[in-house]
């Protein structure tokens, strides 16, 4: 089920990107996508305040392993996003995904697959992925 909704979408993406075809405009409609989502977020930050972000260096003893490492990473956000933000932010990446989507399809690659081929990938490597 959940392969058929991402190829529904990917399908759905490739009906409705009649403007924007050429791989010059899919690419640049992407980053500005991309863009907009970090500014939805940072716009969370410095205009509504739901969140904040308090970054320093993280502390990380000399002597510890790979698998400890988690307890010392910290994301930098504190405070949860508002309800308004939620969906400013979750607008934002569904427009991201429609045109990675439109991305995969100016190149004949099915979004599924590599959704897939990352998951292998992560699952199997694990925390040696170091993504």
């Amino acid at each position: 089920m959940k392969d058929l909704l991402w190829d529904e979408f990917q399908d759905t993406v490739s009906q409705c990107l009649i403007r924007h075809r050429s791989i010059l405009d899919v690419i640049s409609k992407f980053q500005e996508a991309g863009a907009r989502v970090n500014r939805a977020v940072l716009k969370a930050v410095t205009s509504c305040g739901c969140v904040s972000i308090e970054a320093r260096k993280a502390q990380i003893p000399p002597d510890i392993t790979l698998g400890e490492l988690r307890k010392y990473m910290d994301s930098h956000l504190r405070g949860q996003v508002c309800e308004h933000c939620r969906e400013v932010v979750e607008d934002e990446v569904g427009k991201l995904l429609f045109y990675l989507a439109g991305l995969c399809n100016a190149l004949d690659l099915n979004l599924y697959d590599i959704l897939i081929k990352e998951h292998k990938k992560v699952s199997t490597l694990g925390q040696y992925s170091l993504t």
